[in-house]
C-alpha cells in the first residue's frame, strides 16, 4: 500500500512541477519529460527534461527538482538565443563564462519578485558550491575563471543570492580584480533587465579578466553590424549539440576530435518519437579507440605544447595477447591466493552496493490503455460507463541506468606488490557486481613498453637528438576487459597485472585521453571513468629532455577538458598520493587495503539519485557550474 501511495505522490509532484514550469516560462505548449540524467532543454525550446524522481521522493530531492525546474523556466522566459549568440565569444572557456553570466542574470532577475523561487535557486547554488569544494578553497586560482566571473556577477546583482560557502573564495578574487572588471560588474548589475546591454557588459568583463578579446567600440558600426549578422547566421548552429564543438575545434583543444553532445546543456536534443536523448553512435568516426594525442602544427614554434615524438611504437593490446594461456591461469591463481583473506570483506561491500543499486530500480506505469490492469483511479468512469475505453494501465519495468563504467588502472612500477594486487582483485569484484546490475564495465591499464625510452628514444637519437622532442617513450595501453565482454571470460586477464616486468613508467595524460575516447564511442547514455593511481606521471626519458612538469601539465589539461565538457563523469582514487590536486572529484587513501571499500563507496555515491543529479547540474555547463 505504501508503495502505491509513494508512486501516487511522485506522480502528483511531477504534474505540479511540470505545470509550474509552463506557467513560469509562459510556454503552455512546453512538453516536460522526466528521465534519468541531468535537466536540459531541447534545441527548439519546446521540450524540457527533468531528472526522474525516486518513488520515496524525500524533501531534499523535491527541492532539487523544483530548483532545476525554476532555473529552466526563468531561462525560457527571460533569455533570447539570438541576442546571446550574436555576442558569444568563440573560445571554449570564454563561451562557458559568457553562458554562466547569462544564466546568473536570468536567475537573479527572474526571481526578484518570487521569494520561493529565489530560495530554491539559492539552495541549489549552495549545493553546487559545496559539491565543487568552494568552501574549502584557500587560493584564488583554485576556482576556475568561468565559475568565478559568474559568481562575482551574481553577487553584484544580488548579494543575498550568493551562499556563504562561496564568500571566502570570492573575497580572494575581489582583491585582485582590475578596475575595468569592477566597472563591468557594476554595468552588469544595472543592465540585468536588458539582455542586449547586459551581454555587452559581459563581454567587457571577459575582456577585463583577459578571457576574451574586447569587442569593437561603439563607433565601429560596420563591425557591429557584421557581428549581428554573424550572430543571426549562427543561431541555428549554436542551438545544435555540435555547435559548441565547432567553435572548440577552431581553438584546437586537447579533445577537439570528440563529438560535442554535452548532456544536460541547452543544446541537448531528443528524438521525436520517445523524447529520449539521442545516443552517440558506437562507431562514431570522431572517436578512435587508440591513443591519438593532439599534435600542434610543425611551424607553430610552441616548444611547451604536449606532443609525442613518434606514435609508431605505441601499443594498444588485449591482455591475453601479452601472455600465454597457461601462464595467465597461473597468475590468476596466484592473485586469488594472495587475496583470499581480503576477498570476503570486499565481496560484502560489493553485495551492499548491489542491493543499493537494485533498490533504486523504479517501476513506471503506462496509463489510459485499452487493455491491462484496471486503473483504480478511474473506477468512477467504469461505474458510469462500463464500456468506456482507456481505463487500464500496465506496469513498465525500467532499466536502472543505461550506464558504462571504465576502470583505468595505473600499471606503473610503483604499483608493484600489494597495490596492484588489490587493484586487480577490486576490479574483478566490482565488474562482477555491476554486471549483475546490468551495468557495463571496462577495465583498462596503462604503462610503457620499456624503461627509459625504448624505440622512441632510439629513433630520437638516430635523428640527431632534435630539441624539445616531446613524449619520448613507447606507450602500452592494455585492455583487460572490454565493456561488452562477460566477466567470466575476462577473469583470467586480471592476473596479468602480477606478471614480472609488465609494470614500468606511467604517462597518465595520454592514458586518460585514450580511456575517455573509448567511452565516447560507447552508446550508453551515462559514462563513468574511475582512475586508480599511486603517483604523478613519470617517465625518465621524457622528463630528461623536456620541462620538469611536462607530463603533469598535460595531465592537468586533459583532466580539465574532460571535466569541463561533462560528457563523462570522472573520479579518481589515489593510493598514497594526493590526486585531489588534479581531479575535481577525487579521494586519497593511505593503504591499498582501503581500495575496495573506497571504490564501492564512491560508485554508490555516483549511482545515488541525488548525488548523480547534483553532479550533472554542477558539470553540465562548465567546471564547477555555479553561475
Amino acid at each position: 500500500m505504501n508503495g502505491k501511495q509513494d508512486q501516487g505522490k511522485a506522480e502528483e509532484f511531477k504534474r505540479a512541477t511540470a505545470n509550474t514550469l509552463r506557467a513560469m516560462a509562459h510556454v503552455q505548449e512546453l512538453e516536460v519529460a522526466y528521465q534519468p540524467g541531468p535537466a536540459g532543454l531541447a534545441s527548439n525550446n519546446k521540450r524540457a527534461r527533468l531528472p526522474t524522481p525516486s518513488r520515496a521522493l524525500p524533501a531534499p530531492e523535491m527541492a532539487k527538482l523544483r530548483a532545476a525546474a525554476d532555473a529552466m523556466a526563468l531561462r525560457l522566459r527571460y533569455h533570447d538565443d539570438a541576442v546571446h549568440n550574436a555576442r558569444a565569444p568563440a573560445s571554449r572557456e570564454a563561451r562557458e563564462a559568457f553562458d554562466a553570466l547569462e544564466q546568473a542574470r536570468v536567475e537573479v532577475f527572474g526571481a526578484r519578485h518570487m521569494a520561493g523561487v529565489a530560495a530554491n535557486l539559492r539552495q541549489k547554488l549552495d549545493d553546487e558550491c559545496v559539491a565543487g569544494g568552494l568552501d574549502k578553497m584557500v587560493a584564488r586560482d583554485q576556482l576556475p575563471l568561468p565559475a568565478a566571473v559568474a559568481l562575482l556577477a551574481r553577487e553584484r546583482m544580488d548579494p543575498a543570492a550568493v551562499p556563504d560557502s562561496a564568500r571566502q573564495i570570492l573575497n580572494l578574487w575581489h582583491r585582485t580584480l582590475p578596475p575595468e572588471a569592477e566597472a563591468a560588474l557594476d554595468e552588469l548589475a544595472h543592465a540585468q533587465a536588458d539582455q542586449a546591454v547586459y551581454s555587452r557588459a559581459a563581454r567587457k568583463l571577459l575582456a577585463a579578466v583577459e578571457l576574451a578579446e574586447a569587442e569593437a567600440g561603439p563607433g565601429d558600426e560596420q563591425n557591429e553590424e557584421q557581428s549581428q549578422d554573424q550572430g543571426e547566421q549562427t543561431v541555428q548552429q549554436d542551438n545544435t549539440p555540435d555547435s559548441q564543438g565547432q567553435s572548440q575545434t577552431q581553438e584546437a583543444p586537447l579533445l577537439a576530435a570528440q563529438p560535442e553532445t554535452a548532456e544536460g546543456d541547452a543544446g541537448d536534443d531528443f528524438t521525436e518519437e520517445e523524447g529520449e536523448p539521442e545516443d552517440m553512435p558506437a562507431d562514431a568516426g570522431e572517436s578512435p579507440a587508440g591513443p591519438q594525442p593532439r599534435r600542434p602544427p610543425a611551424d607553430t614554434g610552441d616548444t611547451s605544447a604536449y606532443r609525442p615524438y613518434t606514435t609508431a611504437f605505441d601499443e594498444e593490446i588485449l591482455a591475453e595477447e601479452l601472455c600465454d594461456p597457461d601462464e595467465l591461469s597461473r597468475l590468476r591463481q596466484q592473485l586469488d591466493q594472495q587475496l583470499q583473506h581480503l576477498h570476503a570483506v570486499v565481496a560484502k561491500l560489493a553485495n551492499r552496493l548491489q542491493r543499493r543499486l537494485l533498490a533504486q530500480q523504479t517501476r513506471a506505469w503506462e496509463f489510459d490503455l485499452e487493455e491491462g490492469m484496471l486503473d483504480a483511479a478511474r473506477l468512477a468512469r467504469v461505474v458510469v460507463d462500463p464500456l468506456l475505453a482507456l481505463t487500464y494501465k500496465q506496469e513498465l519495468e525500467t532499466e536502472f541506468r543505461d550506464t558504462v563504467v571504465t576502470l583505468l588502472l595505473d600499471n606503473s612500477g610503483s604499483m608493484r606488490g600489494r597495490p596492484i594486487t588489490v587493484a586487480a582483485m577490486c576490479g574483478d569484484i566490482l565488474a562482477r557486481t555491476l554486471e549483475r546490475c546490468g551495468v557495463k564495465v571496462e577495465i583498462l591499464g596503462f604503462t610503457t613498453r620499456a624503461w627509459k625510452g625504448g624505440q622512441s628514444r632510439e629513433k630520437w637519437v638516430q635523428d640527431g637528438k632534435p630539441a624539445h622532442p616531446g613524449r619520448l617513450n613507447d606507450l602500452r595501453h592494455i585492455i583487460y576487459k572490454a565493456a561488452d565482454m562477460p566477466m567470466r571470460r575476462a577473469r583470467k586477464n586480471l592476473g596479468l597485472m602480477l606478471r614480472e616486468g609488465l609494470l614500468k613508467e606511467n604517462i597518465d595524460g595520454e592514458a586518460l585521453l585514450w580511456a575517455y575516447r573509448r567511452l565516447l564511442a560507447r552508446p550508453e547514455y551515462r559514462r563513468i571513468l574511475m582512475v586508480i593511481s599511486d603517483g604523478a606521471p613519470v617517465d625518465d626519458s621524457t622528463l630528461s629532455v623536456n620541462a620538469g612538469n611536462y607530463l603533469e601539465r598535460h595531465l592537468r589539461d586533459v583532466i580539465r577538458d574532460i571535466e569541463n565538457r561533462g560528457l563523462v563523469e570522472l573520479i579518481a582514487i589515489g593510493i598514497g598520493h594526493d590526486v585531489t590536486r588534479y581531479y575535481r572529484r577525487a579521494v586519497t587513501i593511505v593503504d591499498a587495503e582501503e581500495l575496495g571499500g573506497t571504490m564501492m563507496r564512491k560508485l554508490a555515491e555516483l549511482f545515488d539519485e541525488d548525488e548523480a543529479a547534483a553532479w550533472h547540474q554542477a558539470t553540465a555547463r562548465g567546471a564547477p557550474q555555479i553561475g
